[in-house]
């Protein structure tokens, strides 16, 4: 796999790092769950022992829940979808390792999202760096792509058009003029100096039609990069799907806000897991972060759509609607250099769990 062609910077930890200290209420007794709650941890871990059964090159099918049969979920490590491990592997550790061309590959993948986007670009324009490019020179194979009806956007997030920050009628000019203004705002110095990871989201938030959750995520895809590394235990902003699951995981939050509830889900994991008689096989080392469990909120509501039909969420919504289509290939994984995970879960996956 790719790697890194220059040294990490070391890491810097803010005010607003908290790595190691637990994540403590005072009240938990009059928190209370639903029955979704109970299948917020059942889902989790058969989500990751299919991802693992994948790994492991066990044929399909990898479950026997007929929801997950049906649908197409994410994976309970967002580092672990398919996207991410796209941009994790091809867009971040490929290329140069100097920071504004990091922080330009990775923007450019994010406002797209999409594979067969970035895959369209380099073939067509080779080498994708901020030091040569043209923004009209993207706009116009962008153009071509739609015209012969390509979908160059993935339908995972909506995406706002950025018209009334950039004037153009076509969303794809106004994201590359964003990606243009961004640079030349230098937003490279002012991630690499930002503090946090709440730092950087802030940095990100600031610019036009960066909403909570797309700054979020974008703040996670940067410090999967060799030039930040903040604590993913730090800092979390629950995205719509999320406030929905919680919604209906929780009938009584006693006060705890969206966020206090992140944390406590994923501070007390393993507790939740054991008391269940569950067991959940980690990435290498590395237990579900809070973006992880964000993600897993996201995904519960889905999934209740149809096992728990009678809790309601905020959306409304009824039904699921993408369709789960395996892949025959093998599944090959791999995260983040600084993790440490790599050696480790190479390891793990030869090894078949009783």
């Amino acid at each position: 796999m790719p790697r890194a062609t220059s040294q990490r910077r070391p890491r810097r930890k803010g005010p607003a790092e908290r790595p190691s200290a637990p994540y403590v209420f005072s009240r938990l007794a009059p928190v209370q769950t639903t029955p979704v709650y109970d299948t917020y941890w059942r889902f989790a871990v058969e989500r990751q022992a299919i991802l693992l059964r994948r790994a492991r090159g066990a044929p399909a099918p990898w479950t026997k829940d007929p929801v997950l049969l049906r649908h197409k979920f994410t994976n309970a490590y967002r580092a672990a979808d398919r996207v991410s491990q796209f941009l994790i592997a091809h867009v971040i550790y490929q290329g140069s390792a100097q920071a504004d061309e990091v922080v330009f590959r990775v923007l450019l993948f994010k406002l797209f999202n999409k594979i067969e986007t970035w895959e369209l670009l380099q073939q067509r324009l080779g080498e994708l760096s901020w030091r040569r490019f043209e923004a009209s020179q993207y706009a116009a194979i962008l153009s071509g792509a739609r015209a012969a009806g390509t979908r160059i956007y993935s339908p995972a997030y909506i995406m706002p058009s950025a018209r009334s920050a950039f004037g153009s009628a076509e969303k794809h000019r106004n994201h590359l003029a964003l990606i243009e203004h961004m640079m030349r705002d230098r937003v490279t110095t002012k991630i690499t100096k930002a503090a946090s990871l709440g730092g950087v989201y802030a940095t990100l938030r600031s610019y036009p039609s960066l909403g909570p959750f797309l700054a979020f995520q974008m703040a996670i895809d940067l410090n999967y990069s060799p030039i930040i590394d903040f604590d993913e235990m730090s800092f979390v902003v629950p995205g719509p799907g999320a406030l929905d699951g919680i919604a209906k995981c929780f009938s009584t939050r006693a006060g705890l806000n969206e966020v206090d509830i992140i944390k406590l889900v994923a501070d007390r994991q393993d507790a939740e897991f054991q008391s269940r008689g569950l067991t959940f096989e980690p990435l290498g080392h590395r237990r579900l972060q809070l973006v992880d469990c964000q993600n897993l909120f996201c995904e519960v509501d889905k999934y209740a759509r149809v096992a728990h039909p009678e809790v309601q969420g905020l959306s409304g919504r009824t039904r699921i609607k993408q369709v789960f289509t395996p892949k025959r290939e093998l599944l090959k994984l791999w995260f983040p250099p600084k993790w440490g995970v790599n050696e480790v879960l190479s390891k793990q996956l030869q090894q078949v769990p009783r």
